[in-house]
C-alpha cells in the first residue's frame, strides 16, 4: 500500500523539514506487521513528494494468534495491500512530529497553508465514490477517485485510487488521512479499546468536532463501538450534550439506575429458558454475528459445548474478544468453537 504527499510551493524541498525526513536518504521502519520505507520519487525547487510505502507480512498476521485474536487475518482477504489501519500506523510512527505541525527549523512555514497533493492507493469504498467525497471535500480538499478494477458483490469497483489537491497545513492534510483512512476501510487490524478515543480526538481536534459527517467518522473509527461513540460524540461537543432530549426526558444518575430491563434482554432470557427445557447441553448459534447469545449461554452450567457459526469474520472476532476465548477469565478450552461459514 502507498501514500505520497507533495507540494509545489517554492524551494519544494522544504518539504524535508516540514517531514523530518530528508530528501537525500531513505528512511525505514519496523513495524510489528511489516515494514515501512519513506522516500522521495522527486525532489527539487519546483515540486517535492515524499512517499510512504508499506510492506505487511501476511504470514506475520496470522502466526502465533490464537482463537481470540487475528480471526480475519486467518482467511484471504485484502489486509496485505488495501490502505488500511496498518497504514495509519505506519504514518503515525513514521511523521509522528509532523503531524503536531511543530517544526525546528521552519516553524512559519509549518503554519502556513501550501499548495498540497496527496495519493493513497489502493483505497478500500466501503461506501463508494460518495462516501469518500463526504469525508474530505468539507475540509477543503478537491477529490479526484480514480476506481480501480475489481468489483464487488454489489456490482461497484471495491477499491480505488484516491488523489486529494488544495491549500492548506501538512500537518492538517496527514492528521486527515490519519483518521479517516481506516473510516473508509470500516476495520481496524486491532482491538479497538477506549484508548482510541483519546487518539481520534487528538487527531481531530480543529476540524473533527464541525465536520458534517462527524457521527459517521466517530462511529467507523471506533470500530462501530457505540458506546465509544457516544463517549467520543460527548467529548466533541461537551457544551451540548444531552441537548438533544427535552430536560423533562433527560434520565438522572439515579433514575438510570432503576431503568428497567431492555426488551432485547426478556427476549435473551426467554430464549435461554426454551433452550434449557429441550435438555439440550451442546448448543450451536447459527448466525452468531458477536456472540451476545454465546455469551449469555455460556454462563450456565448446564451447558457443556458452544458453537457459533457465522459467515462474517469481523463478527467472529467480536465474539471471540467478547467471550475472552484463550484468554483469563474466559471458558476452558474446547468449551466454545467459533467457525467461519454458511449453511449454503
Amino acid at each position: 500500500m502507498f501514500l505520497s504527499v507533495a507540494t509545489t510551493h517554492r524551494p519544494a524541498t522544504d518539504l524535508g523539514f516540514l517531514l523530518h525526513k530528508h530528501p537525500d536518504r531513505l528512511h525505514e521502519t519496523d513495524l510489528s506487521f511489516g515494514k515501512a520505507w519513506l522516500f522521495y520519487p522527486e525532489a527539487n525547487e519546483d515540486r517535492c513528494e515524499a512517499a510512504l510505502l508499506l510492506d505487511v507480512d501476511p504470514v506475520g498476521l496470522v502466526r502465533g494468534k490464537g482463537q481470540a485474536e487475528g480471526l480475519l487475518d486467518q482467511y484471504v482477504n485484502d489486509r496485505p495491500y488495501a490502505a488500511s489501519s496498518f497504514l495509519s500506523v505506519a504514518l503515525n510512527k513514521m511523521l509522528r512530529t509532523a503531524m503536531t505541525g511543530i517544526s525546528k527549523e521552519r516553524q512559519e512555514l509549518a503554519d502556513s497553508e501550501l499548495p498540497l497533493e496527496a495519493v493513497v492507493t489502493p483505497l478500500p469504498m466501503r461506501g463508494g465514490e460518495a462516501l469518500v467525497r463526504s469525508l474530505f471535500e468539507p475540509l477543503g480538499w478537491t477529490v479526484d477517485l480514480t476506481p480501480i478494477e475489481d468489483i464487488g458483490a454489489a456490482g461497484e469497483p471495491r477499491y480505488g485510487h484516491l488523489m486529494l489537491t488544495g491549500t492548506g497545513r501538512l500537518s492538517a492534510l496527514l492528521n486527515h488521512l490519519y483518521v479517516l483512512i481506516p473510516v473508509m476501510d470500516d476495520a481496524k487490524h486491532y482491538w479497538v479499546g477506549e484508548a482510541e478515543i483519546d487518539k481520534l480526538l487528538s487527531r481531530g481536534e480543529g476540524w473533527l468536532e464541525n465536520h458534517p459527517a462527524k457521527d459517521l467518522i466517530v462511529r467507523r473509527y471506533l470500530g462501530n463501538r457505540r458506546a465509544l461513540a457516544r463517549i467520543a460524540l460527548e467529548r466533541l461537543a461537551p457544551e451540548t450534550a444531552g441537548e438533544a432530549q427535552p430536560a423533562e426526558l433527560r434520565v438522572t444518575p439515579e433514575e438510570a439506575l432503576e431503568t428497567p430491563i431492555r426488551l432485547n434482554d426478556l427476549r435473551m432470557e426467554a430464549v435461554v429458558q426454551a433452550i434449557q427445557a429441550t435438555g439440550s447441553t451442546s448448543i450451536a448459534d447459527l448466525g452468531c454475528g458477536e456472540g451476545k447469545l454465546l455469551g449469555r449461554l455460556v454462563r450456565e452450567r448446564w451447558v457443556h459445548k458452544l458453537f457459533g457459526l457465522d459467515p462474517a469474520a469481523r463478527e467472529l472476532e467480536w465474539a471471540a474478544k467478547r467471550l475472552k476465548l484463550n484468554e483469563f477469565g474466559g471458558p476452558p478450552e474446547g468449551r466454545v468453537t467459533l467457525l467461519h461459514g454458511s449453511l449454503t
